[in-house]
């Protein structure tokens, strides 16, 4: 199979634009040109004849002989080919035909003249004829003769749009030559680029050199190289965090049913209660993954339907009494009365609020404050869960949202931490076809911001 360039396809597209334009141009140049010209030509010679017929009544003092003069002078210089008729008609002053032209006979008399049509002869002061040109076909209008200037002429004139026409081709080729090679290098660097990330460098970039739909490709592959690298490494980090959270809890379990199985230790309520304690770890973990693996797949199931908000930041809010009486904690629910209900799977939202309120809760010191609120914006209803912790850092703010990311990496597993939740809560509003968002101010605070479209 025989492959060609990109280079050589935009060369041979260029080559026949310009060749097509170029000979375009030269048959509509030769053809105006040679038109104009027999235009002019003849427009010169009717307006010689005026004048010798003039000189030639001023001289004879009658038109006898005019048509032997007319065919012996003037005859060398226009031919009359295949026998065509006089290209004029001549009348003497009593309006009878001396030259005829196709129209009229020798010697015919014309009772009337249209003044537009006929050209009076006039010769010191008293009309002596009447002229009248005749309008032919182009293929019947007198043409210079071979080898005349008029021939000479044109034949120089289409030599030079001939020449003209080669060199414009000749240009179209070096500029299409190099305009393709301009336009296809940044697709040979794409080319490259992609071979390399194919082979495992991940994150590999290319030089952006232009702002046209090229450099626009070019910035889309920069920004998905990184995106894979970012991916990549995140993949890495993820399965080696589920690596370390998995291993605690079953080195905690191997190691109590080692000993128990040696002999070495003997069953109590306190030994099963942590071995429990660990196994509900594991099992947690293990839904979360499932969880987040159901939704990146678009397979989470959902049971949908038409949910009062305000009942379910109420139940949020008793649901969580004894944690909030326990750290010392106020929790209070500000509700918009024109709140609408929601299209939503009340389970799985009460998933996110109970996550979003647990964090807030673990965060905000004894006398602090964890307001549930409402709003609505258009189509949209807004649920907020705002704390006075401690807040988010800046650096970690944009990253709360991603699988096993620890903004404190000190708390560990004793707090029954995953690094999912947030993860999670994110897929399972999204799932809703809404957003979630955070704001927040190291020691001041967070804000989280569920965004969820109200039904038609």
């Amino acid at each position: 199979m025989i492959t060609r360039s990109l280079t050589l396809k935009l060369t041979l597209a260029f080559l026949f634009v310009g060749l097509s334009g170029a000979a375009f141009m030269a048959l509509l140049v030769q053809y105006r040109t040679q038109t104009e010209f027999e235009r002019f030509v003849l427009d010169n010679s009717q307006q010689a004849l005026l004048d010798n017929l003039r000189i030639y009544y001023e001289t004879f003092d009658s038109w006898e002989g005019v048509d032997y003069w007319y065919f012996h002078e003037n005859g060398q210089r226009f031919a009359h080919n295949g026998g065509h008729p006089l290209p004029f008609t001549l009348l003497d002053n009593t309006q009878i035909v001396v030259l005829p032209g196709p129209e009229y006979q020798q010697n015919q008399l014309i009772d009337h003249l249209d003044v537009k049509q006929w050209i009076p002869l006039d010769v010191d002061g008293a009309t002596v004829g009447y002229l009248h040109f005749t309008t032919f076909e182009r293929g019947d209008v007198p043409v210079p003769l071979p080898a005349s200037p008029e021939e000479d002429f044109l034949s120089r004139i289409n030599t030079a749009v001939g020449l003209s026409a080669l060199g414009a081709t000749a240009v179209a080729l070096l500029l299409g030559a190099l305009l393709a090679r301009t336009l296809t290098r940044p697709i040979h660097q794409l080319t490259a680029a992609t071979q390399i990330v194919a082979k495992g460098e991940l994150g590999h970039q290319v030089e952006v050199k232009a702002r046209d739909e090229l450099g626009t490709l070019a910035d889309s592959f920069n920004q998905m190289s990184a995106d894979l690298a970012r991916t990549n490494q995140s993949r890495r980090q993820m399965t080696a965090d589920i690596a370390h959270d998995l291993r605690t809890p079953l080195s905690v379990i191997l190691g109590y049913t080692e000993a128990l199985s040696d002999g070495k230790l003997s069953g109590s309520p306190d030994m099963y209660a942590v071995m429990h304690k660990e196994a509900q770890q594991l099992q947690r973990l293990i839904e979360d993954l499932r969880t987040l693996s159901l939704a990146d797949a678009g397979e989470l199931p959902l049971n949908i339907r038409e949910t009062n908000v305000a009942e379910l930041l109420e139940q949020i809010a008793h649901a969580y009494q004894v944690q909030v009486q326990e750290k010392g904690v106020a929790l209070h629910t500000e509700i918009a009365a024109d709140v609408p209900d929601v299209p939503m799977d009340p389970d799985r939202i009460m998933q996110v609020l109970g996550n979003l309120v647990s964090n807030a809760l673990r965060y905000t010191p004894a006398g602090g404050t964890v307001t549930l609120g409402t709003a609505v914006q258009e189509q949209q209803v807004q649920l907020t869960i705002r704390d006075t912790g401690a807040g988010i850092a800046a650096a970690d703010l944009p990253h709360i949202f991603e699988r096993f990311y620890r903004g404190e990496k000190s708390r560990s597993q004793q707090e029954d931490e995953s690094g999912l939740g947030l993860a999670i809560a994110k897929s399972l509003v999204e799932a809703h076809g809404g957003t979630i968002s955070a704001a927040s101010q190291s020691g001041e605070g967070s804000v989280f911001t569920i965004t969820l479209p109200v039904g038609e």
